[in-house]
């Protein structure tokens, strides 16, 4: 998510910033801007940032502030109408919403909402949250929003829009990132601060969770906060993979953390070998992290086709190796005859990770050492990151003998989650949930048989 306000150029800024986002989405893209008389005007598409917008419309977006989105579905399912921002007419004037997260009580409000005659155009959890403001009985509208959410469970860092006003809020328990900057005299709120950095906007602070901001012109006011949860629990899957390592959210850096991460693996579980490669481009500090601690040097062993996205066509008779195929090849100068290890984020399927050994193998590698830089994924995300069922999780049925056996791999380690946790120590307690099971905000939808179990939801 990206929003902008007070500055000139508020269609282009938000091209960028959202530009700098990709790895947040790649199904689709949108820009909302606001003109002087609170008059909003939206452009949004499937595909990538550069191919949805044109140069015409960035010029023909002439206004004073800006929402702009990004996404990948998780909740709702990969649908063109579920592309945000969502924009509507609205009592107070006409209100813009961008959303991250997952609501887990999504059904339970919208089943409520269609008794009452509310009628939805799309699938998105994030819908409900616009019914839930248009129908608020509160007088004002920073009431409204703040009644709104406050009936929502689960994960919602969310930039709204109504009329001139930029309002920026995050659940009480702070799943998912979002940042405070200013760029002259105006403000910028965004999910990282890459985007704040190509925009060449100042980092200002996290917006805290639970905590509502309404921003208008130059001023900012902290309103109230939202009813405060049990306790506070950002994502770790945020550091491990989600975010970008130029980022820096809730006062970590996340190249640092992914680091420490590798350098924790490398004490756990140490093996001899002659190279430490990385499974591009997630695992890199990870892996450099690693090398760095073991004193086994660091090659680029693995290279990336970085022109390839998270979904191409396949042809009808590839083999099932071919998603790896297309996105990575082995460096057969620095693998072969040599022992490998080979440092990856997480492991979630194991399917690339199985494609990937086979690959070293016939580059030459004599052995195959991996390590992982977070426990074992036994559990599906219910709040804003698209993991498989339980079913399909590797981590979740199988030993790590058995998931050696599957890979091919001369050995198999896993960063302990303890040792993860401790790596951050100083930025938590996080949310640990898709490694522990342990979940935080409640599955409201779940519980009551309102969701598939096997189907877990997501925004």
């Amino acid at each position: 998510m990206f929003g902008v306000t007070g500055v000139e150029g508020v269609a282009e800024l938000t091209f960028l910033g959202l530009y700098a986002l990709q790895h947040r989405g790649q199904e689709s893209a949108g820009i909302c801007v606001i003109d002087a008389e609170g008059v909003a005007r939206v452009r949004k598409g499937t595909g990538l940032v550069a191919d949805v917008f044109s140069a015409d419309d960035l010029n023909s977006f002439i206004g004073t502030s800006a929402v702009g989105h990004v996404r990948y579905s998780t909740a709702g399912g990969s649908r063109p109408q579920n592309a945000q921002p969502i924009v509507v007419r609205y009592a107070r004037g006409d209100l813009c919403i961008a959303h991250n997260g997952n609501l887990t009580n999504a059904q339970e409000l919208r089943e409520a909402l269609v008794e009452e005659g509310a009628l939805f155009q799309t699938t998105s959890d994030s819908e409900v949250i616009v019914h839930l403001i248009a129908r608020s009985r509160e007088e004002t509208v920073e009431a409204q929003i703040r009644d709104a959410l406050s009936q929502c469970e689960g994960a919602f860092s969310a930039v709204i829009s109504v009329g001139d006003t930029l309002f920026a809020v995050v659940d009480p328990r702070g799943f998912r990132p979002l940042v405070l900057g200013r760029r002259g005299r105006g403000h910028v709120v965004a999910s990282e601060t890459c985007a704040l950095d190509i925009i060449s906007a100042e980092y200002v602070r996290d917006v805290r969770p639970g905590e509502l901001i309404r921003i208008r012109g130059d001023e900012i006011r902290i309103l109230d906060d939202l009813p405060a949860a049990p306790r506070v629990s950002p994502c770790v899957f945020e550091l491990v993979y989600f975010a970008r390592p130029d980022s820096h959210i809730w006062g970590v850096a996340v190249d640092r953390a992914r680091k420490a991460f590798g350098r924790q693996l490398a004490r756990e579980h140490p093996v001899d070998a002659d190279c430490v490669i990385s499974v591009p481009d997630s695992a890199n500090s990870a892996a450099l992290g690693y090398a760095e601690e073991s004193g086994i040097p660091f090659e680029l062993g693995l290279l990336r086709n970085h022109y390839v996205g998270r979904t191409f066509i396949r042809p009808v008779q590839a083999d099932r190796d071919f998603g790896a195929r297309i996105k990575y090849n082995p460096v057969r100068e620095i693998v072969q005859g040599r022992r490998v290890i080979v440092v990856d984020d997480s492991l979630v399927r194991g399917t690339t990770s199985t494609s990937l050994v086979k690959f070293l193998k016939e580059a030459g590698a004599r052995e195959v050492h991996f390590r992982i830089g977070s426990p074992p994924v036994r559990f599906p995300c219910f709040y804003g990151i698209d993991m498989p069922s339980r079913a399909e999780l590797i981590g979740a049925s199988k030993t790590v003998a058995e998931v050696e056996e599957i890979l091919g791999v001369t050995s198999l380690g896993y960063l302990s989650l303890e040792g993860m946790l401790n790596a951050v120590e100083a930025a938590g307690p996080f949310c640990d949930a898709c490694f522990s099971g342990e979940y935080s905000a409640p599955l409201v939808d779940m519980e009551k048989g309102l969701v598939a179990i096997q189907a877990p939801p997501g925004c």
